[in-house]
């Protein structure tokens, strides 16, 4: 295979959002794809996507796109000569201003940029001519009134899909009430990241640059815990940034299957030896104990036979518990839930053990960790075997 055919990813180091390196860093990555102006030209209406979850929280807890990493893109697209930009990503949970309390705001009206809440716009009915479980949905109206789609997503652990980058960013441009409605739907683990796959082959991004400077493991991509990466990653290819990203984090790529499936679809690239890596190498910035979420199914699925995967599913699965410590009674979780199960009682949440999917949307909407994934003690002492099995299988084979 010739170097032209293979996807192009670069990687470089920045360990902070200081403003002079991060300008460096962000250059240095777009530069070496090329000029900016292969992928965004002067005259494009070029939308800005970034991660911006809802509720609102501060950049610090490494849960949105940091708004200094927005900036310097945004910088960097208006001395380019773009002057048609729009920043934005759906935010439906809250009537405050998250945009405000993550500084995202701040940044747009310093620099005169529009920043939009999707629903304030609208959406779109759509048609998905290679969709496979979902051949129709509604997407944002700021979508189709862009000629280029710039995405910025935030390198995260996810305890639904293992891992949120540049495809799941995707996600976003769904209004939040669909999103919502879609998790009880495709409640099963496959039918959802097929889904994921599906919105990915109408919506792709010209240029893609993740935020990879402070991400986050464990179980995000709300509640896990802040991990200094020291990265930006850039690519046209959104699956190979994120295959790579995973090659990063040490996630068998093999168990996020929508971006596998994406992969199979002529989507992107996700066989890593098809992927051209520029700048830093691979090997340099792997992370050797970087920690994806504890309770995602698919990160065990490879280590047993598909039979008795399915049969002892229920066990393994986790379920979102509250902590009735830490809850504030601010109705988040109330509000996002697909099928009724939470009501708030007496500044208390409650889950309706009947009615609950486990779709984890409360755990992602909640922002003081009152909602943590939670397995019964059969499902952990099996989690706890499988672990054992793989440390001893790596064991082996690094011998």
């Amino acid at each position: 295979m010739s170097l032209s055919s293979l996807a192009s990813v670069s990687i470089i180091r920045c360990p902070t959002y200081e403003g002079k390196m991060l300008a460096s860093g962000l250059r240095k990555a777009i530069d070496l794809l090329g000029c900016l102006e292969q992928f965004v030209r002067p005259q494009q209406k070029v939308l800005v996507k970034v991660n911006h979850l809802s509720p609102s929280s501060a950049a610090e807890r490494g849960i949105v796109t940091h708004p200094a990493f927005v900036e310097q893109v945004l910088i960097i697209l208006k001395e380019s000569g773009v002057s048609r930009i729009r920043v934005g990503d759906d935010l439906g949970l809250s009537s405050a201003d998250g945009f405000s309390v993550s500084g995202l705001r701040q940044v747009c009206e310093r620099l005169g940029v529009e920043l939009l809440n999707f629903q304030q716009t609208g959406f779109s009915k759509v048609y998905i001519p290679q969709g496979k479980v979902l051949k129709e949905t509604h997407l944002a109206k700021a979508l189709m009134e862009a000629d280029v789609v710039v995405n910025l997503p935030k390198f995260k652990t996810h305890s639904l899909t293992i891992f949120t980058g540049s495809v799941k960013n995707i996600y976003g441009f769904l209004p939040h009430g669909l999103r919502v409605s879609y998790h009880a739907r495709f409640r099963e683990e496959v039918q959802f990241h097929t889904l994921l796959a599906d919105l990915f082959s109408v919506v792709r991004p010209s240029l893609n640059i993740m935020d990879a400077v402070v991400g986050m493991e464990g179980d995000g991509p709300a509640n896990g815990d802040t991990r200094t990466i020291g990265l930006i990653l850039a690519s046209a290819d959104a699956v190979a940034l994120d295959r790579v990203a995973l090659a990063v984090a040490g996630i068998d790529p093999e168990q996020v299957l929508y971006l596998r499936d994406a992969g199979e679809r002529g989507l992107g690239v996700f066989q890593i030896e098809s992927i051209k890596i520029l700048g830093e190498r691979l090997s340099d910035v792997q992370i050797k104990d970087f920690k994806a979420s504890r309770v995602s199914l698919g990160i065990i699925r490879k280590w047993m036979p598909g039979f008795l995967f399915q049969a002892i599913c229920r066990q393994l699965e986790a379920r979102p518990k509250v902590i009735a410590a830490a809850c504030r009674g601010c109705r988040m979780c109330e509000e996002v839930c697909p099928t009724g199960a939470i009501r708030v009682s007496s500044g208390l949440a409650w889950i309706s053990g009947k009615q609950c999917i486990a779709c984890m949307c409360c755990h992602e909407a909640c922002r003081f960790a009152a909602i943590r994934p939670y397995r019964k003690l059969s499902g952990r002492l099996l989690s706890w075997g499988i672990q054992r099995v793989r440390h001893q299988m790596r064991r082996i084979l690094n011998r």
